[in-house]
């Protein structure tokens, strides 16, 4: 080593022989880590080889000493029970800070919404005081013209019923169209002269009264239902109607813009608000079609009533437009010439319902207003007809019912080979059923009313009928009047058999309009007697039972006439009686009664038939040897003969 830290170089061998050169020497950086690292090295090789010889013999074990399975998995489920734990508790502090400041935000808005409630009360109990006492007097003011309407109209109005109603209602509905045609009139049209306004400012004063009257004397006496009671009382009723939409339309219908009159000058646009008195309108429609008996005719007048105001308006605009084009600059406007309103009422016709021959437009104002009129009257005017279609088929639906049965009817017996003399019948039968009833079956249309409805209008018809029959004297009437739902309406036509003599009796008759003849004879020509509206036959046969004839029918009934009958069959009867014991055995006593004093009167026939037979004794028997020459009938053949021979 030089003085300078520079390592010596190593003398050569001398004798010429040279030896390998000497490992350089290991540099250690720092002793710790030199060991560690050489230890590291140490363990690697030694796990080399044990890998080694643990390739070579698979049965070689690690060295390492491992801790029993049982221990390590005991110790790892303590630690997820632990991990478990902390976070179920992490969880329910957060869920418990949460509930806590949902309930406290809960809290806080039930206190904000109950302070607002109370607010809102106390606004509302000082409005609805100083409402009342307003109302209380408006009634005070009210009241001395109430009650002087009340002998009247009564204390309350039944909206439904009430005829005088329903007349003031067409008297309110007349105002509503005074306002409707004649503001839009006199809003397009130059009629405000000073000759004329005396006369709109009475009409107009006239139809204000009626509003207010409807509104104070009418509309507070209607009657309403509430939760299925009527009431009737006059301050309720009063209350609903100041609660209700129509109330505050009612008023402002009748608010007195006119009175802007006096700045603006006589302009019917500020009574624009009467019609929203439109309500009152459609209430009277459906009143008046509840009433009439043929509603269809009214529903026509309305719809063409819809068509006149839509042409009226239409008339309106074009006036509007040739005003603003000026009047009488070009051919399409309105020329100024005659009635200005039925000039352009004319013009409103001929283009919405695009007659034609019409002044053709050349600005694009009178191009767009002709296009537009054209466009409005396809629309409304197809409206129109179909509304109307529809109204003329619901008004005739019944007839086309009945003409498609009789149709369908013919059809079958001409295919069928049917004999003209019973297509005729059958012909007549449905004519006289139409002309009479109106419909085939008038059970059809009692089937789809309630039954309380079904039960009124029996007892109303055929009551008093049941209770004049001998045999029902003395039952139920409760089962009478079941008894009636239980009747069908039959209509036979002159000369038919209702009963023969002989046949089952099934069922009862009660004649409901027309006549019937009990007849007999050889060929039925002699009548017994003739029963009318009212009369009942047949109902001995219902109560007889068949083992000793007792149900058979002992004489001929035919038709007097178009006879409608009501029938009641036997089967029926006794689907009653089951629910009636008492009247059962009345029944039972009094048929036998009635058979008893049938009895007597056959027995008394017969013996006098066997007196007959004793005074002028038996038929002789033919001769034996006519028989044997002539045969069983000779007599018979000679008759024949004589005849010819006479004639």
């Amino acid at each position: 080593m030089t003085s300078r830290g520079t390592p010596a170089v190593p003398s050569r061998p001398t004798g010429g022989q040279e030896s390998a050169p000497p490992p350089p020497a290991h540099i250690v950086i720092n002793a710790y880590a030199d060991e560690q690292l050489r230890s590291i090295a140490k363990r690697m090789k030694e796990r080399l080889n044990l890998y080694k010889e643990k390739v070579v013999d698979q049965y070689a074990s690690s060295p390492e000493i491992s801790p029993p399975v049982k221990e390590r998995n005991k110790q790892a489920e303590e630690e997820r029970i632990k991990k478990e734990e902390a976070d179920q508790k992490k969880k329910e502090e957060q869920e418990k800070k949460k509930k806590e400041a949902e309930q406290k935000k809960k809290e806080e808005e039930e206190k904000k919404k109950a302070e607002a409630q109370d607010e809102t009360k106390m606004k509302r109990s000082l409005m609805s005081k100083l409402k009342d006492a307003g109302w209380h007097s408006v009634d005070m003011v009210l009241k001395p013209v109430e009650t002087l309407m009340d002998p009247v109209l009564g204390n309350t109005i039944d909206p439904f019923t009430d005829r005088r109603y329903i007349a003031w209602l067409s008297l309110v509905t007349l105002a509503f169209n005074y306002n409707t045609w004649f503001i839009t009139a006199r809003l397009c049209f130059p009629y405000h002269t000073e000759g004329i306004i005396p006369f709109w400012f009475v009409l107009d004063t006239l139809a204000d009264l009626i509003y207010l009257t409807d509104s104070i004397l009418f509309q507070a006496r209607k009657q309403y239902v509430k939760a299925g009671d009527i009431i009737k009382d006059r301050v309720v009723t009063k209350k609903n109607y100041r609660s209700t939409d129509r109330f505050m339309l009612d008023v402002m219908s009748v608010m007195p813009f006119d009175l802007l009159y006096l700045r603006f000058g006589f302009k019917s646009i500020f009574r624009i608000n009467r019609l929203l008195k439109v309500d009152t309108f459609f209430e009277f429609s459906d009143r008046l079609e509840s009433i009439m008996a043929k509603a269809y005719i009214w529903r026509v007048i309305r719809t063409i009533g819809y068509l006149l105001f839509m042409l009226h308006l239409n008339a309106c605009f074009y006036y509007v437009a040739s005003d603003y084009q000026g009047i009488g600059k070009t051919k399409w406007v309105y020329s100024g010439l005659g009635s200005a309103y039925l000039r352009c009422y004319y013009y409103a016709v001929r283009s919405l319902i695009n007659i034609g021959g019409l002044n053709e437009p050349h600005t694009v104002f009178e191009i767009t207003f002709q296009m537009t009129n054209f466009f409005t009257g396809v629309f409304v005017f197809s409206s129109l007809i179909g509304q109307m279609r529809d109204v003329i088929g619901a008004a005739t639906a019944a007839q086309t019912y009945f003409r498609s049965s009789m149709d369908g009817t013919v059809d079958y017996m001409v295919n069928n080979h049917i004999p003209s003399l019973v297509q005729n019948r059958v012909r007549t039968w449905y004519t006289y059923t139409w002309d009479a009833q109106g419909m085939l079956d008038e059970s059809e249309l009692l089937d789809k009313m309630p039954l309380v409805m079904r039960t009124a209008i029996a007892v109303d018809i055929n009551l008093s009928t049941f209770q004049k029959i001998d045999l029902f004297k003395g039952c139920d009437q409760q089962m009478l009047v079941d008894m009636l739902l239980r009747l069908k309406s039959i209509v036979y036509l002159p000369g038919d058999f209702v009963v023969k003599k002989g046949d089952i009796g099934k069922e009862m008759y009660i004649i409901k309009s027309g006549a019937v003849q009990v007849v007999g004879g050889p060929d039925n020509s002699i009548v017994f007697v003739t029963l009318k509206a009212g009369c009942v036959f047949g109902e001995i046969s219902l109560l007889q039972s068949s083992k000793d004839g007792g149900n058979r029918r002992t004489a001929n009934v035919k038709a007097y006439g178009f006879a409608n009958l009501f029938v009641l069959e036997k089967k029926d009867l006794f689907d009653i009686l089951v629910h009636y014991p008492e009247s059962q055995k009345v029944l039972a006593r009094k048929g036998r009664k009635l058979m008893k004093a049938k009895g007597p009167a056959a027995a008394k026939a017969e013996v006098e038939k066997q007196k007959g037979l004793v005074l002028f004794g038996p038929k002789p028997p033919t001769p034996k040897m006519l028989r044997a020459f002539g045969g069983k009938n000779f007599l018979a053949k000679i008759k024949v003969v004589f005849y010819i021979h006479v004639q």
